[in-house]
């Protein structure tokens, strides 16, 4: 049995998880439990992981995927939830996953590396192709994918080397982890938010600052709506 904050945060990851394809960071979950320091947050991670209803990803900076849900808040009463991070070359895959192989899929185009620190040049040129699971993927909209490259956005799950699925689009709400391209030259992958007439790319790594723009020096190229990770 879990107790009422193990249960809010739960289901806030998995609400998270569900709309960005990715954990919220741990500030985020803090402030979402109204809590006052991030140690309360380890604790609640801790307990839910000892009663198996989550797994912390090894070698991921606070990466999580949750393996269950509790009867009475999955969908349908059952055991139904599948995880929005897809994980390649799993021996054994996570309960209630839904294999790849038996999933409808897509193939998307890379459109090569997109940088998660410092913005690289933009990148148009197809790389490869990638198949993504099609429950992924938005109804009647263009999608693409692009190759993460550094590590400013790893406290929200995304790491050096991830693919991340981007649903195409120019709109984002403040909140949304974006493809940002800056000055029509740079792209990268940030959380976009409007601040006092400016838009605010906001890393999720402390070690990075967050840059301020003036609204027509950034444009934005599509919102993330999943994550592939192999191994």
């Amino acid at each position: 049995m879990l107790t009422r904050k193990q249960r809010d945060l739960l289901e806030f990851i998995h609400k998270r998880m569900q709309k960005d394809g990715v954990p919220p960071s741990f500030d985020e979950m803090k402030e979402a439990l109204d809590l006052r320091s991030k140690s309360g947050i380890h604790r609640l991670i801790t307990a839910l992981e000892e009663r198996g209803f989550i797994r912390r990803l090894a070698h991921r900076a606070r990466a999580i995927e949750i393996v269950k849900m509790p009867d009475a808040m999955a969908d349908g009463g059952g055991s139904g939830f599948t995880p929005r991070v897809i994980e390649g070359d799993r021996a054994d895959p996570p309960a209630g996953a839904m294999p790849v192989e038996a999933a409808a899929a897509t193939e998307l185009p890379v459109m090569g590396k997109i940088a998660a620190g410092v913005p690289i040049e933009a990148i148009s040129q197809v790389a490869a192709h990638v198949a993504v699971p099609q429950q992924m993927l938005g109804t009647g909209r263009s999608h693409y994918a692009l190759e993460v490259k550094g590590d400013s956005m790893i406290d929200a799950g995304i790491n050096d080397g991830d693919i991340v699925v981007i649903e195409e689009g120019d709109t984002a709400d403040n909140g949304d982890i974006v493809v940002a391209l800056v000055e029509d030259q740079e792209a990268t992958l940030k959380r976009l938010r409007r601040k006092s007439g400016m838009i605010a790319l906001e890393a999720a790594n402390p070690a990075y600052e967050t840059r301020m723009f003036r609204d027509d020096q950034v444009k934005v190229q599509g919102k993330l709506v999943g994550l592939i990770r192999t191994y």
